[in-house]
């Protein structure tokens, strides 16, 4: 691409890297810093722009994933949250929490092995159903259906847990 035709497209991509931080949860001035990283990267690729059919879709997915390499850096702050959680509960709570926990993980592992990749990437990843179509090559309703399945499959045995 060459530099006129990219400095034309440039304030749009900028805009939507902008929004599509934003929209993810980055503050301002982090969707300012995520909106620049893009442009560099564009900007090193100018060359290759022109053989994707979507380069705004190539602009939110690199500011989505640029955010979420940033909030992997960040400190955690679940640790102080689990500290005061383990202040307030008691023995007896702990350890029912810790039972779910290990009947929830044993739940999940014998979910059919594409159900659970789903849900992995669905709920932990925070994947969208276009990402996860994309990357397992199959049509967005298919994630739905089958991450519906997965969610099905663990509330029954929830409710059957729970005897509801």
């Amino acid at each position: 691409m060459e530099r006129s035709a990219f400095e034309q497209q440039a304030r749009t991509w900028r805009e939507k890297a902008l929004s599509v931080s934003m929209s993810c949860g980055a503050g301002r001035e982090e969707a300012e810093d995520i909106a620049q990283d893009v442009m560099l990267r564009l900007w090193q690729m100018h060359d290759e722009l022109e053989r994707f059919r979507s380069v705004e879709a190539i602009v939110a997915l690199m500011a989505r994933h640029l955010l979420r390499n940033r909030q992997r850096r960040k400190p955690s702050e679940t640790l102080d949250e689990a500290i005061i959680v383990s202040l307030t509960t008691s023995p007896h709570e702990e350890l029912e929490n810790k039972e779910n926990d290990e009947w929830l993980s044993a739940k999940l592992q014998q979910l059919p092995t594409t159900q659970r990749t789903l849900l992995y990437m669905r709920q932990v990843e925070r994947r969208s159903h276009e990402e996860i179509a994309t990357l397992l090559g199959i049509e967005t309703t298919s994630v739905s259906t089958l991450l519906a399945r997965a969610r099905r499959t663990l509330l029954e045995e929830i409710k059957r847990r729970n005897k509801i």
